[in-house]
């Protein structure tokens, strides 16, 4: 097998795992109800949580961190440069976005960001990880305490690959992903405006 068609498959190998439908599938199987059609429509663990409760959204999260984590490790694996590297997260941030399987209506990128980030730079992820408990803590709001580690996701990455030739390209990776998570959340920030955005437990509006 040639090396652009092994890169090819690489890129659709990450979007495959980033668009597993974890939510989706549990709350299905649990409620017998589509996830978009609940709460906020997201198909995150955020909403799994509103839906079908506390463990069902524990074991969401930890698949939609996993599969981010798996596309990196799986790129690292097959020999990608980090700037490959950065084409397969975005890949992943794609798929689990925009899933083919559920008409490309998916999640906010929250957790598989984090699984990304994870398998590129543990210790920026770890940082990244505390940032967000820590407002989370405080306001209770998860939109606000992603919306705060995707923020500084980009100067973490910055100051954790200090001397690393893989720092552009993980950086210009994790500036991408803030973006995507303020995109994905510009329904949030409008009810966090209007200050109509629900607190940790409470139903979306």
């Amino acid at each position: 097998m040639n090396s652009e068609v092994s890169w090819l498959l690489c890129l659709l190998a990450a979007y495959g795992l980033g668009s597993i439908p974890a939510g989706w599938l549990v709350v299905k199987g649990l409620r017998g109800v589509d996830l978009r059609q609940q709460g906020s429509g997201s198909t995150g663990a955020t909403n799994v949580l509103r839906v079908a409760g506390r463990w069902p959204a524990l074991a969401v999260l930890l698949v939609d961190v996993g599969k981010g984590t798996a596309a990196i490790l799986l790129a690292k694996g097959w020999g990608a440069t980090p700037w490959q590297q950065l084409a397969v997260g975005l890949c992943a941030l794609a798929g689990h976005s925009w899933p083919l399987w559920l008409g490309f209506r998916g999640g906010k990128a929250v957790a598989t960001g984090l699984g990304v980030v994870l398998g590129l730079a543990p210790v920026v992820a770890l940082a990244c990880l505390g940032s967000f408990l820590l407002v989370l803590a405080s306001v209770r709001m998860v939109s606000v305490a992603s919306l705060t580690a995707g923020g500084l996701l980009p100067l973490l990455m910055v100051w954790g690959t200090a001397g690393s030739a893989a720092r552009l390209p993980y950086t210009l990776l994790a500036m991408a992903a803030t973006v995507l998570v303020v995109w994905r959340h510009r329904g949030n920030i409008k009810r966090i405006s209007m200050g109509q955005e629900p607190r940790l437990g409470q139903k979306a509006p």
